[in-house]
């Protein structure tokens, strides 16, 4: 998981994609690849799609994207920075979005059964409301880039706090039905770097994994000159009831 060869790209064919796709959250069902990606540079328009692949390189995209956006009547009806995860026999999704002003970045959330076609009427709403908001001070005015990994009955949403470079901190959160989270704590799990080091700017935009040996780890990007310049790092991650702690960091 540290050297990686390009063996392909998901093109933009749609005119929803024309300015950009990107942020994919990718699921394996019944020996297949289902990617949830956003639209990109649409602003309030924003919105997720879905393709699904045999190989995990040459992807189908879904003929009625997107697939999913918020109602409008608690947010501005963007959705970005999609994660999925299975959990007590549904396919629960997870996005960011923002308020009416286009100010505050805030968790939403919707659910499926797996067996579906992921079409928009497939899809139900878990709450017409966040799930998650920004409120300690290293938060900032955002939360972003929910990331979900399962175990032992609960569901671990680690998350980006601020916006980039402000700095971005991760934090998470737990839930045991998908809907209501507790934050673990007010200050992040995973902070920024000291000056000079490789993440002092970031460390943000988690993904979490868990590999076939059960080990799980968050991925996550950093930058040391205010976003000119990223990379990518990743950290072991484990568990014990309610709490998360890092087992290595691998920089």
């Amino acid at each position: 998981m540290e050297n990686w060869t390009d063996i392909g790209e998901v093109p933009q064919e749609f005119p929803y994609e024309q300015k950009g796709i990107g942020a994919p959250a990718a699921i394996l069902l019944d020996g297949k690849v289902h990617l949830f990606y956003q639209t990109y540079g649409g602003w309030r328009t924003d919105a997720i799609c879905h393709a699904v692949s045999k190989d995990g390189v040459h992807f189908v995209k879904h003929p009625d994207n997107p697939i999913l956006r918020p109602n409008a009547n608690w947010c501005c009806g963007r959705a970005i920075d999609a994660d999925v995860c299975l959990f007590n026999g549904r396919l629960y999704l997870y996005y960011a979005t923002r308020d009416h002003e286009m100010k505050i970045q805030k968790i939403g959330g919707a659910y499926t059964d797996p067996d579906s076609d992921f079409a928009p009427d497939k899809w139900t709403h878990i709450a017409d409301q966040a799930l998650l908001s920004p409120e300690y001070k290293w938060e900032g005015e955002c939360i972003e880039a929910p990331a979900t990994i399962v175990n032992d009955g609960k569901m671990f949403l680690f998350y980006g706090g601020a916006y980039n470079c402000c700095p971005q901190q991760i934090g998470y959160a737990v839930s045991t039905d998908g809907a209501f989270f507790k934050k673990a704590s007010a200050e992040p799990f995973i902070p920024c770097g000291a000056p000079g080091s490789w993440n002092a700017c970031e460390s943000g935009h988690p993904y979490a994994f868990r590999d076939e040996d059960g080990r799980a780890y968050l991925f996550y990007q950093g930058t040391s000159d205010m976003g000119k310049t990223w990379y990518l790092s990743r950290a072991e991650i484990e568990f014990d009831g309610d709490r998360a702690r890092v087992k290595q960091f691998y920089h």
